[in-house]
């Protein structure tokens, strides 16, 4: 019995100590690609069409799920704390929580998970589409580094969408919970908005872009991290995109978090 158990926490260990090396080697990876895409901006302009494309397909194709997903973020901000507000007859400042929690995390929050689901999957899938199947190889071959081809593209243009996504979630966010605050707590669009212009603050909404922006890089750098990094033929894109939206995910949430107790912890 004490051998079986013995040997349990030698396998446990060892099962931990893999996860605890994988999870570094793929973090020091993923930092030294960043660092890679970071150098190779200087071919920016060469790249232009690429980074262009890159920004449609980030930005323009995402527009109608951001759109809905903000609309009703808004909304629902709106109806929750317009029903709490309502209880003290204070149901007029729902628009100063509703700009003021769109702009300082869920405005980039919310905009940072779809993206991650409709871009960063994608991307994922797409690179290591291309790794499984040699086209990377192919690149090196003709002296074409895959990281100024492919990488530095992703991460620029991922970088300029999330933050300009995030202040069309704010814009939408907001008219959402001023069309709830109207027809069902019964505050006019006029007080709504005096009150959204009272607390919509110039150092919530750097800070707000800021972490967009951060989101855009971690999300693309993970993802195409993950993608150079696929073996193993199908199974190996799907294990990808699997791993590339999970730490997307939740580094989105660590980093949100610092951000915020930066800025605004004591």
């Amino acid at each position: 019995m004490k051998r079986m158990i013995y040997n349990q926490l030698i396998q446990f260990a060892r099962e931990l100590g893999k996860r605890l090396f994988d999870f570094f080697e793929m973090t020091g990876y993923s930092l030294i690609l960043l660092g890679e895409s970071i150098y190779f901006l200087k071919n920016i302009f060469t790249q232009r069409k690429e980074i262009a494309k890159q920004m449609y397909f980030a930005g323009v194709k995402s527009l109608f799920v951001v759109s809905v997903v903000a609309l009703f973020t808004g909304m629902i901000l709106s109806l929750q704390a317009g029903i709490e507000l309502r209880a003290f007859q204070q149901q007029a400042l729902v628009g100063n929580l509703v700009i003021a929690t769109l702009t300082r995390e869920m405005g980039p929050f919310v905009t940072a998970i779809i993206l991650i689901a409709a871009v960063g999957s994608a991307m994922a899938a797409e690179v290591s589409t291309m790794k499984v199947s040699e086209e990377i190889d192919a690149l090196e071959v003709m002296s074409i580094n895959p990281v100024r081809f492919l990488v530095m593209p992703r991460i620029v243009a991922l970088a300029i969408m999330l933050p300009m996504a995030t202040v069309y979630t704010n814009v939408l966010g907001t008219i959402g919970g001023g069309i709830v605050a109207q027809f069902q707590l019964n505050v006019t669009f006029d007080v709504y908005y005096s009150h959204v212009l009272e607390s919509l603050h110039f150092k919530a909404t750097y800070v707000g872009l800021l972490k967009a922006f951060m989101f855009g890089l971690i999300i693309s750098t993970i993802s195409c991290a993950n993608g150079l990094r696929a073996t193993n033929g199908a199974l190996g894109v799907g294990k990808a995109t699997r791993d590339s939206v999970v730490a997307s995910f939740l580094m989105v949430l660590v980093v949100g978090y610092y951000i915020t107790a930066i800025f605004y912890g004591k």
